[in-house]
């Protein structure tokens, strides 16, 4: 039985210009033990997706169940396998951390809970903040805090719905730290997030969702193995030649040119040479996450269409 399992699930909204199709017939399922990531731009319906897990949102059509739970029919006994850092910073202005924790375990009935929310408050930084109201926390403190409330009722299945999104690099790694113990513990994992570096490392299986549909779906590794071409990398401070500039993916002083052989390398740096372009830390490397995931969006990835790759899955 899947950890997590869509089936066909559609969503759609009314908005003033008509039907919104957030979700269309998405079908995947997580197996126990997982640590899964879902990817995709903004508006791809990545949130609405774990909405309708949570039971924030009712699927216009299809189903979600959590180890065999339907979200709608059998909620609460659903909503206990769960704990879901959502993006948004939630918190109940009256009560300290400790107090907040306290009573987040009552919400799923469970007493006596001292022991496992002290090794929470250890585990994410926040044993010396456990008396402090709510309100005094910083932004980093209170995402810290959403991450113990999702888990202080100590559920097998972990949502973390961009979990580290402006936050520090400590609470990163801190974070990854624990939640990579729970999965090693065998808690299941579903991660969004846009730091695709985070996906690479922690997730096994990816699933890419794009305007409401599964465009890529696979084990992490195949996806990078599957990749097309190389990539030329290099630091510089002069400007590109308009026809490199289009192809080009700029972060500051690094410069990325996407090349699928030999030819296109060579072309490159003989464009860059004519322009005068003065070039730092020249390599050449294989794409990453973030390459696989721009040429997905773009149609370019030569990967399995989704179906397949979940029809695999399926017989492994």
């Amino acid at each position: 039985m899947p950890a997590v399992s869509f089936q066909a699930v559609s969503k759609a909204f009314a908005t003033p210009k008509g039907p919104l199709q957030a979700l269309d017939q998405v079908s995947l399922d997580i197996e126990e033990g997982e640590f899964f990531g879902l990817l995709g731009p903004n508006g791809a319906g990545k949130t609405t997706l774990i909405s309708i897990l949570a039971g924030l949102a009712r699927a216009s059509s299809g189903r979600a169940l959590v180890q065999g739970c339907d979200v709608q029919t059998e909620f609460a006994a659903a909503r206990r396998k769960l704990g879901v850092v959502p993006q948004e910073l939630v918190f109940d202005p009256f009560f300290n951390v400790r107090e907040s924790l306290r009573i987040q375990s009552g919400y799923f009935g469970v007493r006596n809970n001292g022991a496992w929310i002290d090794e929470l408050l250890e585990n994410l930084g926040l044993a010396d903040r456990a008396g402090a109201n709510m309100r005094q926390l910083s932004g980093g403190m209170k995402r810290r805090m959403l991450v113990a409330q999702a888990l202080v009722h100590k559920p097998p299945i972990i949502v973390l719905d961009e979990p580290t999104a402006g936050v520090d690099v400590e609470l990163r790694q801190t974070l990854w730290h624990f939640v990579a113990r729970l999965n090693r513990e065998g808690h299941t994992v579903l991660l969004t997030t846009h730091y695709l570096d985070e996906a690479e490392a922690l997730c096994g299986r990816i699933a890419m969702l794009k305007s409401g549909r599964i465009v890529a779906l696979d084990r992490t590794s195949v996806l990078l193995q599957e990749a097309s071409g190389s990539v030329l990398q290099f630091k510089t401070d002069s400007a590109l030649p308009p026809a490199l500039a289009r192809l080009a993916r700029v972060t500051g002083r690094v410069v990325q040119l996407p090349a699928h052989d030999t030819v296109d390398i060579e072309g490159h740096l003989a464009a860059l040479r004519t322009a005068g372009v003065e070039l730092h830390d020249l390599e050449i490397r294989r794409p990453d996450l973030e390459d696989v995931f721009l040429q997905v969006m773009s149609g370019a990835h030569a990967s399995r269409p989704a179906a397949a790759a979940a029809a695999v899955e399926g017989q492994a």
